[in-house]
């Protein structure tokens, strides 16, 4: 075990991203349990040395430090208090929640579990399934600066940790990170419809722009995808339009004009309601090629 790894870590949360994110920390060397609503997912890490509680509860008894991955903020907030984490938790461990959830909700949770003795970071991610295997995630932390100073060990084989404000600031510049992914995807998408309809090659084009102003994680790991038309999650469409959901809520409150996340949030909206939601958010290049077809057909 290395030094420093002998905090015990529970964590709630092992789909595509919680999975990659606990194997990291199985390998360097601290004790994880593991819970997931799917049992079977948390099952898979038992062959890395995880054990498998058959309730949050039950995984976050004796742990220093409690890691949620979940899907939205109202999980996070039935697991927290409603599947009685909060309760079982002990006095002056850490929640360290990694979910994208909205700003209000964390600060909320990081009240509720104060209150109880037990400190709250908001800390979400951004580097995708590939980052969370590679451990080269860029992790945006709110919360008390000195407890996120006591976790650079833990954090270590994730990637790389950021103190960006009080409780809530680590899931606004987890939004903000996911206006400017959005809004990429949808600049490249349509960049790729340019060229093709130019009489240039989609692949030609990225690799000629690469290394160049316009490049991006985007452009090299979306911008491939939409070459390739393979569009397996990653990140889901229905989450990137949770997220955008997010950002207009917290616009409206701050009361700034935003058009172009505007844009973007009314193309990923019509894409997943068209049923599209559990394809790769990369996939919006679909729902802007049928608009363009629809528009032919119209003329």
């Amino acid at each position: 075990m290395t030094a420093g790894a002998t905090q015990q870590i529970a964590f709630l949360g092992t789909g595509l991203m919680g999975a990659p994110m606990a194997k990291r920390l199985l390998g360097a060397g601290f004790p994880v349990t593991v819970w997931n609503r799917d049992r079977p997912k948390a099952e898979a890490l038992a062959s890395f040395g995880a054990t498998v509680a058959a309730s949050p509860a039950e995984a976050v008894e004796g742990a220093d430090v409690v890691f949620t991955m979940l899907s939205d903020g109202a999980a996070v907030t039935d697991v927290l208090f409603a599947q009685g984490v909060a309760d079982a938790v002990k006095q002056g461990a850490v929640v360290v929640d990694t979910s994208s959830i909205a700003p209000p909700i964390a600060r909320d949770h990081a009240s509720r579990l104060t209150e109880r003795g037990i400190a709250h970071i908001d800390a979400p991610v951004s580097g995708g399934v590939v980052g969370a295997e590679a451990g080269t995630l860029a992790i945006m932390a709110g919360g008390e600066a000195e407890i996120i100073a006591g976790l650079t060990e833990v954090f270590e084989p994730l990637g790389r940790v950021t103190h960006v404000g009080p409780s809530g600031a680590g899931q606004i510049c987890k939004l903000a990170n996911q206006q400017i992914v959005a809004i990429t995807i949808g600049a490249v998408a349509e960049a790729m419809m340019l060229v093709e309809a130019g009489g240039a090659s989609r692949e030609k084009f990225r690799e000629a722009i690469r290394g160049g102003f316009a490049e991006s994680r985007i452009l090299e790991l979306h911008g491939l995808r939409m070459v390739d038309r393979r569009f397996e999650p990653g990140g889901p469409s229905r989450l990137q339009l949770k997220d955008l959901n997010a950002v207009a809520a917290m616009a409206e409150a701050f009361g700034l004009t935003l058009p172009l996340t505007v844009d973007i949030r009314q193309a990923f909206e019509a894409f997943v309601a068209d049923g599209n939601g559990e394809l790769d958010h990369s996939a919006l290049l679909l729902h802007l090629e049928q608009n363009n077809r629809r528009g032919a057909a119209d003329d």
